[in-house]
């Protein structure tokens, strides 16, 4: 698993202190032992660990910020939700508690999950010194030592230049800490190694996005989402390049749908759907948004200004 993207308008949340950490405990419904991966959407992080017989998991000493988590069932697929993490979703003892019900609908099915793990000739040829800089460079980001993760990383693309997980995840770093024109350079060395592989094809979408490369950025959007229909970060992405591009009602259809398959989802498809429904003159619609917006997402950068907006609409 190599991280996901996020999208050009997300900071990292700064509103806490470096030393205030937090825990995660979450839950699976229905109840089932899983592998669960949790990715910092708007920075460098990953981390791995199993869910009980009860589909209970935890991770520790998180700093405040946006996360995916990631859940993979054998036989039935997997899903990814977006967490926040943060003093405005965390009780009094910093603990943020997060429910995933896994509904079939949801999920990525098996089938296409084995589909994009078809690994071609040219990927079973990556020796193995470079798979272990790519397994400590995975453990340099669980410990957030992002410089010593890069450093593994380009050993790893330096003994073998075809593996195209180790393109994506530098290309994913990159982005991150907002070089955007080498990310766009990484993802591409990704798809040129492994042209089958979904994460660099979604992410080559989205940072051509950030690019403002509109026309290209809506082939592979639009491709991402046709691979994956029940992707949340496909369907913003191509919503947003839909509004980017002036077509409100598409740019409104993928960004409902994104809403709905993850909620709190670190794109804020909420602030663009609000975006488009100012245009089309409905205050109230828009309005409504913002407060979901809120209610998510009390931690963001954009909170204050959100709040101001809201309380304008609302005179």
């Amino acid at each position: 698993m190599v991280l996901r993207l996020a999208l050009p308008a997300l900071l990292t949340l700064g509103l806490c202190a470096a030393t205030d950490l937090f825990e995660l405990n979450g839950r699976i419904l229905p109840e089932s032992q899983a592998t669960v991966s949790l990715f910092g959407a708007t920075t460098p992080f990953r981390a791995e660990t199993l869910a009980d017989s009860r589909g209970r998991f935890r991770f520790r000493s998180l700093q405040a910020g946006e996360y995916t988590v990631a859940i993979f069932i054998p036989g039935r697929g997997e899903a990814r939700q977006t967490v926040e993490v943060g003093p405005g979703t965390a009780n009094a003892k910093s603990i943020v508690e997060l429910t995933i019900d896994l509904q079939d609908s949801k999920l990525v099915s098996p089938e296409a999950l084995r589909r994009s793990a078809v690994v071609s000739t040219r990927q079973l040829s990556v020796p193995g010194r470079a798979r272990r800089e790519y397994a400590e460079a995975q453990r340099k980001l669980e410990k957030r030592d992002i410089t010593a993760a890069v450093e593994h990383l380009e050993k790893t693309v330096a003994l073998a230049p075809q593996f195209s997980a180790a393109w994506n995840t530098l290309g994913t770093i990159t982005y991150q800490t907002h070089e955007y024109a080498r990310a766009e350079s990484y993802f591409r060395k990704a798809l040129a190694q492994d042209s089958s592989a979904y994460e660099p094809v979604v992410n080559l979408g989205g940072v051509l996005l950030t690019e403002s490369k509109l026309d290209e950025a809506l082939n592979y959007n639009l491709y991402a989402l046709l691979s994956r229909p029940n992707d949340a970060l496909a369907n913003s992405q191509l919503g947003m390049n839909y509004f980017a591009v002036g077509n409100l009602s598409l740019g409104q259809k993928y960004l409902e749908i994104a809403k709905r398959l993850d909620p709190a989802h670190f794109s804020y498809p909420q602030l663009t759907l609000a975006e488009i429904h100012l245009r089309l003159d409905e205050r109230e619609a828009a309005a409504t948004e913002l407060e979901d917006f809120l209610k998510r997402h009390p931690d963001a950068p954009q909170a204050a200004a959100v709040r101001q907006m809201l309380a304008k609409l609302r005179r």
